[in-house]
């Protein structure tokens, strides 16, 4: 089993765990819509990427009634 042989100080023990914080998000307004959404992903409220529909929304879909 690994056993150390000197003391581990604070400092050095801080300094390794230096590049261990979490950093925030980024977000990016959607062109389309206005809302919040990921860099380089589509956009979960409308479904745009860009300036081009990628998804189409379920509430776009108009379906008839005796179909469903």
């Amino acid at each position: 089993m690994a056993v150390q042989q000197n003391k581990v100080s604070k400092s050095r023990r801080n300094n390794r765990r230096a590049h261990d914080a979490l950093v925030a998000g980024n977000p990016n307004e959607c062109s389309n819509c206005g809302e919040l959404k990921r860099p380089h992903h589509i956009c979960a409220s409308c479904g745009h990427y860009g300036d081009r529909e990628v998804v189409a929304m379920v509430n776009e879909i108009d379906l008839d009634e005796d179909a469903a």
